[in-house]
């Protein structure tokens, strides 16, 4: 059996059980180009194009199942009066997909509309307006999504207690002025800033039940979030506030393969200690015209091959099945 990859030929043993799309931080926004905090350019308009040629390439492919977008639809220099638009714009495209797209939130998300409203925006399938669900697109494999900003000081009303407690947990672990500053922190200690957060105790209880449940069924787990969760994935100022806490009951279980990321823009990929595989995917948001970070996933029940683009990695993931 042969397998067509960036237009070279792999030989392949046999064909996945199913595929799906991945794309992370699109950050439209209707303004002109600019930069990060660190100076790095970020191309506004252009990252939908990127958008529609992941939509594009999906299709064509006609065996994509469907489609995550790992957060930050659109960016928080969008305008306010014209949020809802901007998100409503790269929903219209996502529409365009041949499949069903699951969604999470990101801090960018947040800065533009309360997570009320994005719940709903974004359909998730839930029975709450809570951020967090799980789905199983075939019997050998569940795929979790979490909400990483369910304990933060973002997307919550002024007044709300989640909002005081977060920036009480801010204060005591970040003496800057400016809680976006991770100045003058130390290692993995620099992730105390305001455009992180948390996952909290429902939803870590929620995902230990799902955890449960899946090793009870022999299924492989795939974790979504917006954060990432293991060091050596990403910059230590992206990390998740109690990713330890969160990997503390993934490690419980052998089901868990991967856990998927985006919010560090560069990308990264680490293996922990427990095998679990941590891939932080490249942003669309900092493409420059021409260029494109996108890409595919084939599952099979061994390994997880991602196919990308240009700008995103090719990662081959193998795991015990």
């Amino acid at each position: 059996m042969m397998a067509v990859r960036n237009g070279v030929i792999h030989a392949s043993s046999r064909e996945p059980l199913f595929s799906f799309g991945v794309i992370a931080d699109v950050q439209y926004a209707d303004i002109p180009d600019g930069r990060s905090f660190l100076g790095v350019p970020r191309y506004y308009r252009h990252s939908i194009s990127v958008l529609q040629r992941a939509v594009s390439r999906w299709n064509k492919q006609h065996n994509i199942k469907f489609s995550i977008n790992f957060g930050d639809i659109i960016d928080g220099y969008c305008p306010k009066d014209k949020s809802l638009w901007a998100v409503q714009k790269v929903l219209d495209e996502f529409e365009k997909f041949d499949g069903p797209t699951y969604h999470m939130l990101g801090n960018h998300c947040l800065y533009n509309l309360p997570r009320s409203k994005l719940v709903s925006l974004l359909k998730m399938p839930t029975n709450s307006n809570r951020a967090y669900y799980d789905f199983s697109p075939c019997p050998e494999y569940r795929f979790v999504v979490l909400d990483a900003y369910d304990f933060s000081a973002l997307g919550w009303p002024c007044d709300h207690p989640v909002t005081a407690e977060a920036m009480k947990f801010l204060e005591e672990k970040n003496p800057n002025s400016d809680k976006n500053s991770p100045d003058g922190l130390l290692g993995v200690d620099r992730r105390f800033v305001m455009f992180n957060g948390a996952v909290g105790k429902e939803q870590l209880s929620w995902l230990n039940d799902v955890l449960q449940d899946a090793s009870a069924c022999r299924q492989n787990v795939i974790i979504c979030s917006h954060l990432p969760m293991d060091p050596g994935s990403a910059s230590f100022a992206a990390l998740m506030w109690n990713y330890d806490e969160v990997m503390a009951v993934v490690h419980q279980y052998k089901c868990v393969k991967a856990c998927f990321a985006g919010h560090d823009h560069t990308g990264g990929h680490s293996v922990d200690s427990h095998g679990v595989h941590h891939r932080t995917l490249e942003a669309a948001l900092e493409c420059p015209p021409g260029t494109s970070a996108l890409g595919h996933i084939e599952v099979y029940p061994n390994k997880l091959l991602l196919v990308g683009s240009d700008k995103m990695a090719d990662t081959e993931m193998c795991f015990e099945p």
